[in-house]
């Protein structure tokens, strides 16, 4: 089974470190929308990110978990257009 239709509306993402990335708002294309309460601070607070799928090494019992610690996955953040959340 494709690991993205394993993943379920408002499952909780986390790093492969155990540390909770953000939450899951929908699947769109080859990426994971998160929900506008994850998207940071300052200039990007209110909008959503994505987290490209192949992030992704499992889902277990609906918690999406990462193949990067948390810390790392953040930085890995997208801007809806694909550009870096870091630019």
């Amino acid at each position: 089974m494709a690991i993205a239709t394993q993943i379920q509306e408002h499952a909780d993402i986390i790093g492969a470190d155990g540390v909770h990335v953000g939450t899951v708002d929908k699947i769109e294309g080859d990426r994971i929308k998160l929900v506008k309460n994850d998207s940071g601070e300052g200039h990007h607070r209110g909008h959503h990110h994505f987290i490209p799928l192949g992030l992704v090494a499992d889902v277990e019992n609906g918690t999406v978990r990462l193949s990067a610690n948390a810390d790392v996955a953040v930085t890995l953040e997208e801007e809806e257009g694909g550009s870096s959340v870091e630019q």
